[in-house]
Formats: structure tokens, sequence, C-alpha cells
């Protein structure tokens, strides 16, 4: 499914770093030129740029508001295929997620969403952050080695430039209940893509659910979503009694 262009090079991100006036509009371009170069066939691919740092994780540039979701609904499981590229410093490759049994519950839940295939590689950063480039597919098999090949120079080309504008701009700097909010709202995404898994709906029925647990048992929907995520299941009463 890739394109023919030739990879881009580390001296084409230093000109989209030079050229964009603003820091998120060139986190931007690294994610869209990527997602751009791998649906050459028009097959669709969401791209995302992760980057942990001072033990902080977070999608630095999203090709699609799907692959910033998919990337937030693998923090709130804390196991996934990009965390292991991350964190172990190998490409991970999943040609069917609903085969694959090495991070379930997540890759049960996002198969679920309509994701079948992932591709991760770690991009080199500095000493104290990683990086990977994280690359979704809604078609089985859909990432060819000529195409995991592309992924991986694409990585090293983009390494340089991400560690020098790592270098020049701060970790966004968040209040802790704006951190809390965040976090509070990929554990409700997370729960819900299980919740679908399970009773086999829509996204819609799913928030319905987790509402009428949370009300039943006169609890917040985040203190159910964490349950479910943690349970991997809703199999058991989510409501929980009260507290």
């Amino acid at each position: 499914m890739a394109n023919n262009d030739a990879v881009t090079t580390a001296d084409q991100y230093q000109d989209l770093l030079l050229n964009t006036p603003e820091f998120s509009q060139f986190l931007l371009g690294l994610a869209t030129i990527s997602a751009s170069q791998l649906g050459g066939d028009g097959t669709p691919v969401a791209c995302t740029v992760t980057v942990e740092r001072d033990g902080a994780l977070s999608t630095f540039a999203y090709s699609s508001e799907e692959g910033r979701r998919l990337d937030e609904t693998q923090y709130a499981f804390g196991i996934g295929p990009c965390l292991a590229a991350l964190r172990e410093q190998r490409s991970v490759l999943i040609d069917d997620l609903q085969l694959d049994q090495r991070w379930a519950p997540y890759t049960y839940a996002v198969a679920k969403l309509g994701v079948r295939s992932v591709l991760a590689v770690p991009i080199r950063t500095e000493p104290l952050s990683q990086a990977a480039l994280n690359c979704y597919a809604h078609a089985v098999h859909a990432f060819a080695a000529e195409t995991v090949k592309l992924v991986e120079d694409q990585a090293a080309s983009m390494s340089r430039i991400l560690r020098l504008a790592l270098r020049l701009h701060a970790p966004e700097v968040f209040s802790e209940d704006l951190r809390a909010a965040l976090k509070s709202r990929a554990v409700v995404d997370a729960a819900i893509a299980l919740v679908m898994l399970q009773a086999r709906g829509g996204r819609d029925g799913a928030l319905d659910l987790l509402q009428a647990a949370a009300a039943s048992g006169n609890r917040r929907i985040q203190e159910i979503a964490r349950e479910i995520v943690a349970r991997g299941s809703l199999n058991a009463d989510p409501g929980g009694g009260k507290r």
C-alpha cells in the first residue's frame, strides 16, 4: 500500500519545521506526510507520533482524529503495539487485530472499532524521551514488507528533526485538573470500546450502558469505566453497588 514516492528526507522535514509558523502545525505535517505516503493505493491509513517524556505519554501529531483516539485508548489500557515499539525500541506489526492475542483486551477493543492492522515503529530521540510512529488501517495485512521498510525509513528520517523540535519546544504544560480530565476521557473511551465489543452494539448504546450503570450505583461514569478497563470485561455488575 506504500506510495512510490521517495521517503521524506531529513532535509525536507527541516524545511517543514523552518517554514511552519506554529509547532502544532509542524507536528500535524509530520503525521499527514506519513499518512499520505502510505495511502497511495486508496487504502486510508491513520498515522500518529507518540512521545513519552518525563513519564508522560502524549500523541504529538496525528493525521486524523481517529488516530488520536486510538492512541489515547491504548494509553488508557497501558498496553499495546505502539507502547511496545516505543519502550522496547523495536518495530511491531499486527496483521489482523482480531487474531492477535498479545495485548488483549486492547486489541479486541480497537478491532471492534474497525481497525484491523497496526504498525508501530520507534523513532530515535533523546535519552530522556521516547517516540514511535504509529500507523492504523481498516484492512487486514495492510502493511507488506516493503511498507514496513518504508515506515522504518520514514521514522529514521524523522529522528533528527523530532529531537531538534523536542529541544526547542518544552512539553505542553497542563494543569493537574486538565491532565486528570484528559486521562478520564481516555479511560471512558477505552471502556466504551470494550462494551461495544462485548454487547455487540454501537457507541451510543455502549455509553448508555455506562451511564445506566453509574446511575444505578450512584457512582461517577469514570469509576465504572476504570473498573471495566481494569477487568477487561463488563461481565459482573458494573454498578458495583453504592460506595
